[in-house]
C-alpha cells in the first residue's frame, strides 16, 4: 500500500528525458513553490497507462490553475517514456525509477506482475508545498484507475 496520508513524502531524483537530453527530476524542487501529483504507473506502452497519461495530458491545465505539477513515475527507462510521450503525445513529466528505490520508498513497488517482475503499482499521491502527503491512494488492481476527482478536491483546498 501507498504510504498515508500525513507523511512526509520521500525526497527523490529521478531521470527524464527532455529535448535538451537527459535532467534530473527532484521532488523537493517544489517545496515551497506548488504542490505536486504523483502518479505511479506499471509499465508505459500499456493500454491502462497510455488512457491515465493521455486524461492526465489532457486536463493539464486544470492541475496548473491548481499549483499543482503533475510527475508519471514508472520502472521504464527515460528513453522508453520519452518514446510513449511522444506516441501518445503525453505532456506530462515522466520520471524513470529504473532502479525501483522510489516505488519502494512509496509503499507501491508490486513483487511481480503477470511473471514481468517487480513494476510500481497504480498509486496517486498529492504531496503539498511542505512536502507531506496530502492525499494516497493505490488502486485495487493495475487496470483501475485513480479517483483524479478526489485528487484535484485536495489540491482545491490546498491552494
Amino acid at each position: 500500500m501507498a504510504i498515508p496520508v500525513g507523511t512526509r513524502a520521500p525526497d527523490f531524483t529521478l531521470k527524464s528525458k527532455q529535448a535538451s537530453g537527459l535532467v534530473d527530476i527532484r521532488l523537493s524542487s517544489n517545496l515551497g513553490k506548488k504542490n505536486t501529483v504523483l502518479l505511479f504507473f506499471p509499465l508505459a506502452f500499456t493500454g491502462t497507462c497510455t488512457q491515465e497519461m493521455c486524461d492526465v495530458t489532457a486536463g493539464l491545465a486544470a492541475y496548473a490553475r491548481l499549483n499543482a505539477e503533475v510527475i508519471g513515475i514508472s520502472v521504464d527507462s527515460p528513453f522508453a517514456q520519452e518514446a510513449w510521450a511522444a506516441r501518445e503525445h503525453i505532456g506530462i513529466a515522466l520520471a524513470s525509477d529504473l532502479n525501483k528505490k522510489t516505488a519502494q520508498a512509496y509503499g507501491t513497488l508490486l513483487p511481480d506482475l503477470m511473471g514481468l517482475g517487480s513494476v510500481s503499482a497504480r498509486a496517486a499521491l498529492v504531496v503539498d508545498k511542505e512536502g507531506v502527503v496530502q492525499y494516497s491512494e493505490q488502486t485495487p488492481t493495475p487496470n483501475d484507475l485513480p479517483n483524479f476527482h478526489a485528487i484535484q478536491e485536495i489540491l482545491a483546498r490546498l491552494g
